[in-house]
């Protein structure tokens, strides 16, 4: 049974969940190191059949954001709960998520139940806004810790706008 969002208490992501330093050698491989973070920590029930439905995704359009953000994300059945898997490029990596100002050196993965809509969209809406401020970005990049990296997430994403 997938949790709704409560947006008083958003733990869309912990520590665990952030990689630093990653190496991937492509978008498909950063989502697969993301994804088995979301798997061991039992926020997916089936890591191939997620990791199909996120590239199925990357295909229909590019989730890359300006200012070097890969956003890939998925609505699925393999989903327990809404969660946020983050991974902060080694220095000197970047990876292709198709924006148009170059590759990213965040990347964060967006996972949903596919019966919260409206959340998945919120979700990305607000990480979207957030992403677009150049402070909030680069103190993402900064943080050099898991903890700091999931706090300044979970708190972007607290209180929605509506």
């Amino acid at each position: 049974m997938a949790e709704t969002l409560d947006r008083y208490d958003a733990d869309l992501t912990t520590p665990d969940l952030v990689i630093l330093e990653m190496e991937a050698a492509d978008k498909g491989e950063a989502a697969a190191q993301l994804a088995e973070r979301l798997h061991a920590h039992g926020r997916i029930t089936d890591l191939e059949g997620f990791l199909r439905q996120v590239n199925a995704r990357e295909h229909q359009m590019a989730t890359g954001l300006p200012g070097g953000i890969g956003l890939p994300h998925a609505r699925s059945e393999f989903v327990s709960r809404i969660s946020i898997a983050v991974g902060v490029t080694k220095f000197g990596h970047s990876l292709d998520f198709g924006a148009a100002d170059g590759p990213a050196t965040l990347v964060l993965l967006i996972a949903t139940p596919p019966s919260s809509f409206s959340d998945h969209l919120e979700v990305l809406a607000t990480l979207a806004r957030s992403l677009s401020k150049e402070s909030f970005r680069e103190s993402l990049r900064r943080a050099h810790d898991p903890e700091v990296i999931a706090e300044l997430i979970n708190s972007s994403l607290v209180f929605f706008d509506h």
